[in-house]
């Protein structure tokens, strides 16, 4: 299927015919991999969730969040009958997914709750992540062929659920660090996240060696801290044993970009949902 590509960032291309999406440049030339990341246009919900909003449950009508699946879907080239959700609690169960769990959360119900993180072995299970500024972070073993995808929101990172997905991918499938390629996606960036002394002291505490990193007060604002999700999840899963050149960090905020991206601190809850999509083919 030819796509335009448009470079949107150094490590981003918008892409697709009709209905654009975001991909990571560490992933194209991945011969078996369909990916890609949502933005907000091309779709057909209206008003708040303008225009391809595509999370159920939030106000929009079921009908227009399906055809934003199909159009989403069809640009990118995953069938939607193959695609499986995460339930999305901000927490750090992970769950191992087979061809049996496709058309879960979106064709039929899920039999499964509290779930952040899907991984697979399978060619056709597409993954799918949710994000309106949480961390989305999509993971690839290009030799044991297993992918797989988190939501780290900063309760997931702070439980450090990079990392763990790492570590299961190696338990269920045999992957090793060094045969990772991984992306931290669209989320928000440390300038537009501000959080409270509690969430910064909680990283501080846990985290002394590398949180110094990823947390600083906020200049003129006694308590107030800007967290760097981004920088925090490369150095997890650096210590995870992933190199740092086998990270990308896309380096694009929900927050800044709320014309191309939905963002919670930006618009609060009333508003749609990015999706993120992982497939093999073979």
């Amino acid at each position: 299927m030819k796509q335009t590509k448009m470079v949107y960032h150094e490590h981003i291309a918008l892409r697709g015919e009709g209905t654009p999406f975001l991909s990571f440049s560490s992933f194209e030339d991945i011969p078996f991999l369909r990916h890609g990341y949502s933005t907000r246009l091309g779709g057909v919900s209206e008003g708040v969730f303008s225009s391809l909003n595509l999370g159920f449950r939030r106000g929009d009508m079921d009908e227009n969040v399906q055809e934003n699946y199909r159009r989403i879907c069809g640009s990118i080239g995953i069938p939607v009958e193959n695609l499986v959700f995460t339930d999305q609690v901000h927490g750090t169960e992970l769950k191992r997914v087979t061809v049996l769990d496709c058309g879960k959360g979106i064709l039929r119900e899920r039999d499964y709750a509290g779930v952040d993180g899907l991984l697979t072995n399978e060619a056709f299970v597409a993954l799918v992540v949710f994000g309106a500024d949480c961390v989305p972070v999509f993971f690839v073993d290009t030799k044991a062929h297993a992918i797989g995808v988190a939501h780290a929101g900063w309760r997931g990172t702070l439980e450090g659920i990079s990392a763990k997905m790492v570590r299961r991918l190696s338990e269920e499938f045999g992957s090793k660090a060094s045969d990772l390629h991984i992306v931290i996606g669209p989320s928000i960036c440390k300038d537009c996240y501000e959080v409270s002394e509690d969430v910064a002291g909680q990283f501080l505490e846990r985290y002394p060696e590398i949180a110094p990193k990823s947390v600083f007060q906020t200049e003129g604002k006694e308590g107030k801290f800007q967290l760097d999700l981004w920088e925090m999840n490369r150095q997890l899963l650096m210590g995870a044993g992933v190199s740092s050149v086998q990270i990308e960090v896309s380096g694009i905020c929900t927050c800044c970009h709320k014309e191309l991206l939905f963002s919670h601190r930006a618009m609060g809850a009333n508003r749609g949902s990015l999706a993120g999509f992982l497939m093999m083919e073979r």
